[in-house]
C-alpha cells in the first residue's frame, strides 16, 4: 500500500496546510459541548467577554446558513471557522444541536475532538492554561452533514482579552468535491467493521479528497452524502438533488452558487448505485448514465469556466463492478466529446470496507500525482 510514500506524502502535507482550512489533526483529546451555554456560569466563570459569531474578525469558510449572522448554521463536513484571540483560556459556543457534530478543535496547532451532539448534556468545550499573548483557533467540522447541524454562536474570553481576524490564507487555488462517504471520509478512523453509531470515527480531514486539497495549497469545499448514488442508493436523496442545496435534503433552499466559485470540481458517484441494488437483488440501474450526464451538465451551467474531473473507484463497486464501469465510461465519453474542460480519473487503490486513514492517503497519492501531470493544472504551479 506504499506505506512510505503514503507517510512523506502526509508529512508534506501537514506543513503545506499550516495555513489552510485543510489541516489535519494534531493530538487528540476529545470535549463535549451542551446544546445551551449555562447562563449561571457565565456569571460566575472569568470567560466573560462574549464574542459573538456575527463579529467581523471570524473568518468563515464553507456552505454556511448565515440566515442569522449571530448564529450561523455550520452544515457541511470540511467546514472552517478561524479567529485569533489574546488570553490564557476559550470556550466555545453551541446550540441548536441536530445529530451528531464533531469538529477538530486546533489551538495553534494542537488538535482537540470537540463533540456538539443533539441531547448532550456535557459541560462547555473549554480551553485553559493556553499561555498568555496571541493564539490562533481553527475549528475543522469533521463530520458530515448529513449527520448533523449545530449553530455557532461565537467565543467567551475572559476580559479585557481581544480578537484579531487571522492572517488571510493564501490559496492557489479552489476545489470542490462532490461524492459519496467515500469522499466524505466515513468510517476511515473505525477499526476492521465500519460503523454509523458514534461519528467520532469519521474524519473528513483525513479524506481523499481533504488530503488532495492540502496538497494543492487550495480553498476547499466538500459536499458529500453518504449512501447516495445517481439513480438509487442507501439514502432517499440523489446527487442531483442536492450537489446545490443549502442542507442535504430535498426541501433545502438553494444555495448562493456564486459567493463562492471553485477553479477545479471533481465528482465521485457509483458506489451506491452499484451496492444498493445488488445487496437488494436488483439489476444495476439502467438511468444511470443520463443521470450521471445530467448532474454534469448541470453543474458546468453554474460554472461555465470550471474545470471537471470524474472519478470513480475507492471502494469494490467503483473497481469491480461492470455495469458501472460501462456505464460510467459512456458518460465520460459522451460528455468529455462535447466539453474540452472535462476529464476523468479512476483510481487503482481500492478496499472492500469504506477506506480507512491509510487508504484515504494511497487514492490522495494517486490522483495528486495524476494532477500533476494534467495541462489544466499548470496555471496552479
Amino acid at each position: 500500500m506504499k506505506t512510505t510514500k503514503a507517510f512523506s506524502l502526509w508529512l508534506v502535507l501537514a506543513l503545506l496546510t499550516l495555513n489552510s482550512c485543510t489541516i489535519g489533526p494534531g493530538p487528540v483529546t476529545t470535549r463535549s459541548v451542551p446544546k445551551k451555554t449555562n447562563p449561571s456560569a457565565t456569571q460566575t466563570n472569568p470567560l466573560t467577554l462574549q464574542i459573538p459569531a456575527g463579529d467581523a474578525r471570524f473568518d468563515y469558510d464553507g456552505r454556511i446558513d448565515f440566515s442569522d449572522t449571530n448564529a450561523p448554521v455550520i452544515i457541511w463536513q470540511a467546514t472552517c471557522i478561524s479567529v485569533d484571540f489574546e488570553g490564557n483560556a476559550l470556550r466555545l459556543l453551541f446550540d441548536h444541536a441536530k445529530g451528531q457534530n464533531y469538529f477538530n478543535a486546533l489551538i495553534d496547532g494542537s488538535n482537540t475532538i470537540v463533540a456538539a451532539n443533539e441531547g448532550t448534556p456535557a459541560g462547555p468545550a473549554t480551553f485553559s492554561d493556553l499561555g498568555p499573548g496571541r493564539h490562533h483557533l481553527r475549528l475543522f467540522k469533521r463530520s458530515e452533514a448529513s449527520a448533523g447541524t449545530v449553530r455557532f454562536q461565537g467565543v467567551e474570553l475572559a476580559p479585557p482579552a481581544k480578537i484579531w481576524a487571522p492572517m488571510p490564507p493564501h490559496y492557489q487555488l479552489a476545489m470542490e468535491f462532490i461524492g459519496d462517504s467515500i469522499t466524505v471520509g466515513a468510517c476511515n478512523e473505525d477499526g476492521a467493521a465500519d460503523q454509523w453509531d458514534d461519528r467520532r470515527t469519521h474524519n473528513c480531514a483525513l479524506s481523499y479528497a481533504t488530503l488532495t486539497a492540502g496538497a494543492f495549497n487550495a480553498d476547499y469545499r466538500n459536499i458529500a452524502v453518504s449512501g447516495m448514488g445517481i439513480a438509487t442508493g442507501w439514502v432517499p436523496m440523489k446527487a442531483g438533488e442536492i450537489w446545490d442545496r443549502l442542507y442535504p435534503e430535498t426541501n433545502s433552499p438553494p444555495a448562493d452558487l456564486q459567493a463562492w466559485i471553485p477553479n477545479i470540481i471533481f465528482v465521485n458517484f457509483g458506489e451506491n448505485d452499484g451496492s444498493y441494488p445488488t445487496a437488494h437483488g436488483q439489476p444495476f440501474p439502467t438511468n444511470f448514465t443520463d443521470g450521471y450526464i445530467a448532474l454534469i451538465h448541470a453543474i458546468r451551467a453554474a460554472y461555465p469556466d470550471v474545470h471537471i474531473v470524474l472519478l470513480r473507484g475507492g471502494m469494490f463497486n467503483g473497481a469491480q463492478n461492470e455495469s458501472l464501469r460501462t456505464a460510467w465510461e459512456s458518460a465520460v465519453t459522451q460528455l468529455e466529446a462535447t466539453d474540452q474542460a472535462i476529464s476523468h480519473f479512476a483510481f487503482k487503490h481500492w478496499t472492500s470496507t469504506h477506506p480507512r486513514v491509510a487508504d484515504d492517503r494511497v487514492m490522495a497519492d494517486e490522483l495528486i500525482t495524476w494532477l500533476k501531470q494534467q495541462d489544466f493544472m499548470q496555471a496552479y504551479h
